[in-house]
């Protein structure tokens, strides 16, 4: 076995480090049924966030917008959709800030690596940056990433949403880090493909997901090049052994 030299953990944010992505979900619903409304889309049932969460999870709203103005046939201006992208930051950011927690477990990792300090730790979201920035700072995570926070909405100079790899390319360009020697923690297929696609091995995280999902999401995550699969924060350390053994 070739022994890796793992410097770097990368950290999706939305239910990965915080459980946000039904909070985010629903704030994201009501608006894009305004958007509908006000475009004449003709919808079957209107959006909830549990139906929005099962198409887009792992994108943010202005991949989802990309994506609703294709499948639908209307269009918005960049500065329609710039205005909405705006005022979905603010609807979730209020959910947020009421509501957010963080994933059962992954404190008592995150304090246990700024610890040993083994590791460059960092966010890399799809997420805005207020958002990603809101989420960590609420539940008190902000102190283990320090300005290390990346957005593929906010932080590139061409806005995207995982699986575009760019968000990656650009974390690791920023850090000065090498694909080789960082791991990411991806929830998402949207979020292993991209960090898959830049290079870096992904430990796919099942653990938000009900019971009756995980086995599926457990597949869809492995085929999207996730190189482990991790139900439970408290197998995070067992994982990383092994990866810098090379044995994953």
């Amino acid at each position: 076995m070739t022994k890796n030299q793992i410097t770097t953990i990368l950290f999706d944010c939305d239910n990965t480090l915080v459980l946000s992505e039904e909070l985010a979900f629903e704030g994201c619903a009501d608006l894009i049924n305004e958007i509908s409304r006000a475009k004449n889309v003709s919808l079957e049932k209107p959006f909830t966030g549990e139906t929005l969460i099962v198409e887009f999870v792992g994108q943010n709203f202005r991949g989802m917008m990309v994506s609703l103005q294709q499948r639908y046939g209307f269009t918005m201006t960049p500065e329609e959709l710039d205005d909405y992208v705006k005022r979905e930051e603010d609807v979730v950011i209020a959910k947020l800030k009421e509501k957010l927690v963080p994933c059962p477990g992954v404190d008592e990792v995150l304090e246990k690596l700024a610890k040993k300090k083994e590791y460059h730790l960092a966010v890399v979201s799809s997420s805005a940056l207020r958002r990603v920035q809101a989420s960590i700072d609420k539940v008190g995570q902000d102190k283990y990433f320090g300005k290390d926070v990346f957005s593929a909405a906010t932080s590139l100079e061409k806005p995207t949403s995982k699986p575009d790899p760019a968000i990656y390319l650009h974390a690791m360009k920023t850090l000065g880090k090498k694909a080789e020697e960082c791991v990411a923690v991806e929830d998402s297929k949207s979020g292993t493909l991209s960090g898959t696609r830049a290079g870096i091995k992904v430990i796919g995280y099942v653990g938000p997901y009900s019971d009756a999902e995980k086995p599926k999401m457990e597949k869809i995550l492995t085929e999207a090049g996730a190189v482990v699969i991790m139900k439970d924060w408290s197998e995070f350390e067992g994982i990383m052994e092994k990866i810098q053994k090379g044995e994953i």
